[in-house]
């Protein structure tokens, strides 16, 4: 077992991080204030702005070699290295500068791109989606600078500038760029805790698969009344189509798509209920633990549907009607062989003998971390000791897409993926905040983190 950092040690850099804050929360409010968006869409200068500033920051701890990368037709990344001191690892530490844009402005309570705080809270575009993670990296390691506890391991920031406009240019980046990233360790600082208080390893994100099923049933449109009765229009049948999709009691009823992995812990129903705002009345599908059907086993949801809109509807057989289905995966899933099991279960309805077809669509990897390597318990320690509470090891319903490229690029590396938001931080939508507290308590976490690194773990 690696040498544990003594208690005086803890002490002496938490005392560092507490002194860090005011800076490291006024830095952050301005870089809340850089509206640095990576679609299109957008003016492309604030995205700029924002990776110079960051650069700086970089530069401000005394590393000289940082450079301001990006692919062609990408975000600016930041990309900042300091070396290992011999027999030491390297610890890559990610982060995205960019942002997601406001949304309906009438729905915020502080304007998006000025910093306020509030009853413990710092609310702003960016605040807890990913600025905090950006100044978590850089704090952990100041506070280790400042006390003469420089573990001697390697470090890299890379601090990517366009995670929220789906990193199109990411694998590209990381091929390029692959001597350059390589690290032992890599630390993603772009998910959540379990609630405020208490904190979170992420070991487990589902893959996804999408495409679009549909159903033909006429060569052209015709009128309800003189040939409806005899035939089903399409948007009937589509709707029969997707009926098939889920068993009585909610779950996915595509065979081959067998649970994998299980959750360590419950999500308690109730909390389940208040995030994902369910209404009363509605009994909650599918069967076994609820973190289990949120994590680890398949979830189907159709996200789209093209038939005619209440606005133009005719009395008319629609011909053909089309759906798009998202298909999430539970670690351990093959995302190809998914593919092939939705395909193979469509083409086999038999919808009063309509045309059935099955456009594939993209698909992603489901991760899942092996919690019993040395970084993972090295970095479970350092949250518990942190926190002053237990870790949870939690799972995300959801993807994060690039998580499959580091994996895949860095395939010797240990991937911890961690963060700083909380069921309230209400990332992309209106009012995103940052919790202040839990802010601190993932600066000093990282801090103990590469000391746990540097002395063997």
């Amino acid at each position: 077992m690696p040498e544990q950092p003594d208690r005086d040690l803890i002490t002496h850099l938490a005392d560092a991080v507490d002194a860090l804050m005011p800076q490291a929360i006024s830095t952050l409010e301005d870089l809340v204030a850089i509206p640095g968006i990576a679609w299109n869409s957008f003016d492309r200068e604030p995205l700029e702005r924002s990776a110079r500033t960051v650069a700086e920051l970089v530069r401000g701890l005394g590393l000289d070699d940082v450079e301001i990368l990006t692919e062609a037709g990408g975000g600016p990344a930041v990309v900042g290295r300091r070396p290992a001191a011999p027999g030491q690892p390297t610890v890559l530490l990610y982060a995205h500068h960019d942002v997601q844009p406001v949304g309906d402005l009438a729905l915020w309570q502080t304007e998006p791109f000025t910093a306020v705080e509030r009853d413990g809270r710092l609310f702003g575009r960016g605040a807890a989606d990913d600025k905090a993670g950006i100044m978590v990296h850089l704090t952990a390691l100041k506070a280790l600078l400042d006390v003469g506890a420089d573990p001697g391991v390697g470090v890299t920031f890379f601090i990517e500038g366009e995670e929220e406009a789906g990193s199109p240019t990411f694998r590209a980046f990381l091929d390029r760029h692959r001597d350059r990233l390589a690290a032992d360790v890599i630390v993603v600082a772009d998910s959540g805790n379990w609630k405020v208080g208490v904190p979170a390893l992420t070991t487990s994100l589902r893959g996804l698969v999408d495409g679009v099923i549909g159903v033909r049933v006429l060569d052209h449109a015709v009128h309800s009344g003189m040939y409806g009765g005899p035939v089903l229009d399409a948007p009937t049948l589509l709707a029969r189509l997707i009926a098939t999709l889920h068993d009585d009691r909610g779950n996915v009823a595509i065979a081959g798509l067998e649970q994998r992995h299980h959750a360590a812990i419950e999500y308690p129903e109730a909390d389940y209920r208040a995030d994902a705002s369910v209404l009363d009345s509605v009994r909650l599908a599918g069967s076994g633990p609820l973190a289990d059907r949120l994590w680890n086993r398949p979830a189907l949801s159709i996200i789209g549907t093209d038939v005619p809109r209440l606005e133009v509807a005719s009395n008319t057989l629609q011909p053909e009607a089309r759906a798009k289905f998202s298909l999430r995966l539970g670690p351990g899933t093959d995302p190809e062989q998914a593919m092939a099991a939705v395909r193979e279960h469509v083409l086999a309805q038999d919808l009063f003998g309509a045309e059935v077809f099955f456009e594939p669509g993209e698909t992603g990897q489901p991760f899942a971390t092996d919690t019993s390597a040395p970084a993972a318990r090295a970095m479970l320690d350092s949250l518990r000791d942190a926190w002053g509470v237990e870790p949870v090891e939690t799972g995300i319903g959801g993807s994060i897409p690039f998580t499959a490229d580091l994996v895949e690029v860095f395939p010797a590396a240990t991937l911890l993926i961690t963060g700083v938001e909380d069921p309230d931080s209400r990332a992309h939508s209106a009012n995103e905040s940052l919790h202040l507290g839990d802010f601190r308590n993932a600066v000093l976490a990282e801090a103990l983190l590469l000391v746990r690194l540097g002395a063997g773990a």
